[in-house]
Formats: structure tokens, C-alpha cells, sequence
């Protein structure tokens, strides 16, 4: 799964991150609403996880937006006010859920699931990439080629993601930097070398057709076809 927590809480967000990625999880960080609300515009995520009570933005208000522009993403809505009423309000704002805190990991884990499958149960177009005989499974997290499991790294995962989303496409370093790394700036590493490396090794070593190509000056391309 690939997931957003919109949480101003540092502290709170980096736990909750740490946890959905130790589960084999891709989990990104927005610190406000208005930042959250940006962010689920730009990219395809399974489920947004957001604090009710937000800077700039509240947690309602951004739901309201994100569905008002039908950007039907499940939305679990975190938040201190356990009320009836508040968690009401919550659900009829657009919320697909509502986790009163403190919380436990697992609950908040397990909820999550539920409303990603429900996600999946509809769209399964969009959750499963292929390319030939690769395929890549968001919401179950896997990657097969010609039926064989390969297993990826967190972020190994996130750059064939990418790449897969936009195949037949050329992926210039900039748009890897900014979508996989998070990095609006060039950090004057090898990082994606070393990781387009790996990446290549665990899918295209020992088969005929290479899939994971390097486009000289350009950047990467995943696309049927040799090299």
C-alpha cells in the first residue's frame, strides 16, 4: 500500500511512518492541510490518513475538498474528539473512517487494510502495473515476473512504481528525485544510479528481454524490448 498521514504532530507522524513501512508499507508525510491537500492531488495514494485538527488547512475542511474535486481516495480521519457527534461530523464530511486517539498500531494497521481492498475491490486497473511479463501489485505490495515473486526494498519498490506508472515514458532523474526521494533539489549523490543498479539486477538478471532501460541524457524508461 502506498499512504499518506496528514499529521502536524512530528513526533505522531514519524511513529505512525516508521510502523507502515517496518510492514512493508510506502508511507509519505504531510505536516498541514494545505500541504496534505496538495500532495493528494499530485500523487496516487491508497488510503490518506489525516488529524482532524490541522494548521492552515483543518482535517474536514480538506476532506470536503478532496471530495468535492471527486478524488475519492479512502480517507481514515484521526483525531482526540471521540464524541458521537465528532465522529459523525467526521464521516459525513467524506471520511471512509474515524480512529479515536491514543490508538494502537494494529487497529489503526487493520483499518487501513480494510478500506484499501475496499479501494481495490473497484479499481484494480489502476492498483496493478504491467509490462510484459512484469507485474507489480500496489496494495498487496509484490512484484512478479513471469509468475516468480521478487522481493524489493521499501524504496526499491517506490522508483519501480514510478517507473511502471509511466511506462513507455521517459523518467528524467529530476522527476525521480521529486517523486520517489522527495528531493526538490539535486543532491549530488549516486543514489539513483545505485538503486536503478539494484532495481535492474533483481528484475531483468536471467531473462532474455530486458525491461529497465537507460535512456542516454534523458533518464530510465521501462518498456518491452532490448536495450
Amino acid at each position: 500500500m502506498r499512504i499518506l498521514v496528514i499529521e502536524d504532530d512530528s513526533e505522531a507522524a514519524g511513529y505512525i511512518i516508521k510502523a507502515f513501512r517496518e510492514a512493508g508499507h510506502i508511507a509519505d508525510h504531510a505536516g498541514d492541510g494545505l500541504e496534505g491537500l496538495a500532495r493528494a492531488h499530485e500523487e496516487i495514494y491508497d488510503v490518506l490518513i489525516v488529524d482532524r485538527m490541522l494548521p492552515k488547512l483543518d482535517g474536514l475542511t480538506l476532506i470536503g475538498s478532496l471530495r468535492a474535486e471527486k478524488i475519492e481516495t479512502p480517507v481514515l480521519i484521526l483525531s482526540a474528539l471521540g464524541q458521537v457527534d465528532d465522529r459523525v461530523k467526521g464521516l459525513r464530511s467524506g471520511g471512509d473512517d474515524y480512529l479515536v486517539k491514543p490508538y494502537a498500531f494494529a487497529e489503526l494497521l487493520a483499518r487501513v487494510e480494510v478500506l484499501a481492498r475496499r479501494k481495490g475491490a473497484g479499481l484494480s486497473e489502476e492498483t496493478v502495473y504491467r509490462v510484459n511479463g512484469l507485474q507489480l501489485d500496489r496494495l498487496a505490495h509484490k512484484l512478479t515476473r513471469d509468475g516468480k515473486e521478487i522481493p524489493l526494498q521499501p524504496r526499491e519498490f517506490r522508483l519501480l512504481e514510478y517507473l511502471m506508472k509511466n511506462a513507455g515514458q521517459v523518467v528524467t532523474r529530476t522527476m525521480l528525485l521529486e517523486n520517489v526521494w522527495d528531493y526538490h533539489f539535486d543532491p549530488q549523490t549516486n543514489v539513483i544510479d545505485v538503486h536503478i543498479s539494484r532495481l535492474r539486477a533483481k528484475i531483468d538478471k536471467g531473462y532474455e528481454t530486458p525491461l529497465l532501460h537507460t535512456i542516454r541524457g534523458a533518464g530510465y524508461m521501462i518498456r518491452d524490448g532490448s536495450r
